[in-house]
């Protein structure tokens, strides 16, 4: 029988874990009753009671289930990550009931794309450009996020970042302010919606807080330094972005920012998450990271380091339990305040009481009996929402002589090292996925053609052949498995299976292990193995497509020279490999635009659309040897900011402007025309780039404001129009004041960052 506690309110504290009826929703009650709860709530707890809400654990060798039990019970903890089964965590919670308080507690993961249906990349969901694909993948891993029993993603990741060779790049949205904030607000709100306690919702917590994206060198964990202009013109934005949309957590990031390392950097986490921004959510060291500070050399030792992440504003310490060790004797030694202690917990108890676990500590569980009998069923996944996603996220980078689509007829050579990856498909940080639910590109192809058409396969490379790179991959999980035949021998087999063929596929890139936390490269090329195989594959002369798998911008020259197709499909999940043949065949026109800038060369890097002038700017058409460029290589990107090719053209005509001028409480209008001018329907991006001329700060070449996707039949043509006010102008100044200065500005619309048409128009007083 169900026990309730009044304390006060009609709120629950004890809940059995065995029910007879599914619990119904819990009430919406009003903010004055949580506080007065909470108030309540906080008068009861003892010092280790409050400590323990403040420790975020994982199961693990040093810290087994039973440990973790016993502390729960002892109220010693305040959260889980990483117990993703509805058993698992059914088990964890009913150790609540045995400690005095009965607090609930909250169960979280990294549900980066995906929980059970992965869906591509979160890099690839930014090359979608389409906010309603990228809301239904949050609202299906919201969906079965909770059917697992979880109330928390740590999720979305909106860190900007510009350098490709940071591993990390795969989780974010790429190298623009505009398009990752929209993409942070759809995303939260898709998990959240108005009520992260509903039973098919998730709260969100974003990370990296802050700029964790612009490490130096593109090597994790390192350092990040910049100007504070930047940092609140380029790099916070999206951070606030989703916040505003709801947020109800917050990551903090494992770097220093100019000298001061997040994790106890007060401006950060005080003035301006909580006094600029307002942020009323609780606030998550990452893994391992209060300990990190002595390491940092901020702090002597682990005692101080836990003393200054508390005041600094880090709520909960997540793993490695250094409040749980040194808070009571900080306290003790006048340290700390009880008020800094009372302040986190509060912020622990909120979000709980905001996820409903205070009316119903099983939540998201409910009875046992409700337990999927199969935690991986495939009735629990999402597979027609998943092939959908994946289409919109492709990009198609080269086509020439329309080599693409292809036809479902002849015989078609399936080469690579990826092609039969279940794994690889799936990207890093790919939740509760099984591999071998995947659908390869392989097996996609061989769906989609049927017996229409005839598939030979050869492997014919390694995606390395560096057994010490092999070797680190598989240093925390063993998901690179070599072919142990010599090179040669592959590479023959696969130009054997070509010559057969009337079209060879290579599915090329990277496995999962290159791009993902810890597998930052200084080589962003494909790997050598599988640039031997390309190019013996390229001298049978047969046309050549290249399906590229990645989750980081690589460096194609050779490629491009040489291939005539080129797809990226990025890590694109679960229904990969058909929405690849999808596209790959024609029954879907490739529409992805790229969310980050593909250079030349690695010596390029870091290399975004976005720039700030200099004194003596480089101009391709009249190429002067005093400026700003490199000589020894084609200056500019191989693939810019927002290109997407399409296997039917567009046309954008001139800009026009509803007026020359705009005034501070106006707005005028931009429009253009655009038309498909080739034979088959077919989605493009518009995209709207503003740039002041003149101002008190250099400001960018141009800089993403607005975008829409359309849909043209052939021969179609629609205006699309994009209005423009003085809020769209503003930018932080040097005393970071959000402003406008009058003066004169450039508007580009077109279907990439640098194939534009270009207007201006004057802002008044």
């Amino acid at each position: 029988m169900n026990k309730r506690c009044l304390l006060g309110l009609l709120v629950c504290l004890a809940v059995s874990p065995v029910y007879a009826e599914p619990v119904p929703p819990a009430p919406q009650y009003q903010v004055k009753e949580k506080t007065a709860f909470i108030d309540h709530l906080l008068k009861q707890m003892t010092l280790d009671e409050k400590i323990g809400q403040l420790n975020l654990v994982t199961v693990g060798p040093e810290y087994p289930k039973e440990a973790i039990m016993a502390d729960i019970r002892a109220g010693k903890v305040g959260g889980m990550f990483n117990t993703v089964t509805k058993p698992d965590i059914r088990r964890m919670q009913d150790q609540v009931q045995h400690s005095r308080l009965k607090i609930p507690l909250f169960y979280a993961y990294d549900v980066v794309h995906g929980q059970r249906t992965i869906f591509p990349i979160s890099l690839g969901l930014a090359a979608s450009w389409d906010m309603d694909a990228v809301a239904l993948s949050g609202r299906i891993s919201a969906i079965e996020t909770a059917a697992d029993g979880l109330n928390m993603t740590f999720s979305p990741m909106v860190d900007i970042t510009r350098d490709a060779r940071w591993g990390r790049v795969s989780e974010g949205f790429g190298e623009d302010t505009y398009l990752t904030s929209r993409l942070a607000n759809v995303l939260v709100s898709a998990y959240q919606g108005d009520d992260p306690s509903a039973p098919d919702r998730i709260m969100a917590n974003v990370k990296h807080y802050a700029t964790y994206g612009a490490a130096e060198g593109g090597r994790d964990y390192n350092t990040v330094d910049m100007s504070l202009p930047k940092m609140f013109q380029d790099y916070l934005p999206p951070y606030k972005a989703a916040i505003d949309a709801g947020a109800g957590g917050v990551m903090v990031a494992l770097n220093a920012v100019n000298a001061m390392p997040a994790t106890s950097n007060s401006w950060l986490l005080n003035d301006i998450l909580r006094k600029q921004w307002n942020f009323r959510g609780v606030t998550v060291s990452d893994h391992g990271a209060i300990g990190g500070l002595v390491k940092h050399g901020v702090a002597e030792n682990n005692r101080q380091a836990a003393a200054m992440a508390l005041k600094a504003g880090v709520d909960m310490d997540m793993a490695d339990n250094m409040y749980g060790l040194y808070l009571k004797g900080l306290l003790k030694d006048g340290l700390i305040s009880q008020h800094d202690i009372d302040r986190a917990v509060r912020d622990v108890l909120d979000v709980k009481w905001d996820m409903g676990l205070f009316a119903d500590a099983y939540r998201h569980l409910g009875p046992a009996s409700t337990d999927p009998a199969d935690t991986n069923a495939e009735s629990r996944l999402h597979r027609k929402e998943a092939r959908e996603v994946a289409r919109t996220a492709m990009v198609l980078l080269k086509n020439r002589a329309q080599t693409l689509p292809l036809a479902k007829s002849g015989t078609i050579a399936v080469v690579g090292p990826l092609a039969k990856s279940q794994r690889d498909i799936m990207g890093s940080w790919s939740a509760a996925g099984v591999s071998a639910q995947t659908v390869t590109v392989w097996q996609g192809m061989q769906n989609v053609a049927g017996d229409k058409a005839t598939l030979l396969y050869a492997r014919g490379a390694n995606v390395t052949d560096n057994q010490a790179i092999v070797d680190y991959l598989n240093s925390y999980d063993k998901a690179v498995v070599n072919d142990p035949r010599p090179a040669q021998e592959m590479i023959d087999e696969a130009v054997s299976v070509a010559k057969k063929a009337d079209v060879v596929v290579a599915v090329v890139g990277e496995s999962q292990g290159m791009a993902h936390e810890a597998s930052s490269r200084s080589d962003i090329t494909i790997p050598e193995s599988q640039r031997d195989l390309l190019k013996a594959l390229k001298a049978t002369g047969k046309p050549l497509v290249l399906v590229l798998m990645n989750g980081r911008p690589l460096a194609l020259p050779w490629e491009n020279d040489n291939a005539d197709a080129i797809l990226e499909t990025w890590f694109s999940g679960t229904e990969g490999g058909n929405a690849v043949a999808d596209v790959l065949f024609g029954d879907y026109n490739p529409s992805g635009k790229l969310p980050m800038t593909f250079p030349r060369a690695v010596g390029q890097v870091p290399l975004y659309y976005n720039v700030l002038n200099t004194g003596r700017p480089f101009n391709p058409n009249k190429p002067d040897k005093y400026t700003s460029r490199y000589f020894d290589i084609t200056n500019g990107p191989l693939y810019p900011f927002g290109y997407g090719l399409s296997y039917t053209q567009f046309n954008v005509s001139d800009i026009t402007l509803s007026s020359a001028s705009l005034t501070p409480k106006g707005h005028i209008t931009a429009s253009v025309t655009v038309k498909n001018t080739g034979d088959r329907a077919g989605a493009t991006v518009v995209q709207l780039y503003l740039q002041d001329v003149t101002a008190s700060l250099a400001r960018p070449v141009k800089e993403l404001k607005n975008f829409k996707k359309v849909m043209l039949q052939p021969g179609e043509k629609q205006v699309v129009t994009f209005p423009i006010d003085e809020t769209a102008l503003r930018f932080f100044n040097q005393q970071l004041k959000w402003v406008s200065e009058p003066g004169r500005f450039n508007v580009f619309i077109g279907l990439d960052s640098q194939d534009v048409k270009k207007q201006s128009f004057l802002l008044t007083e």
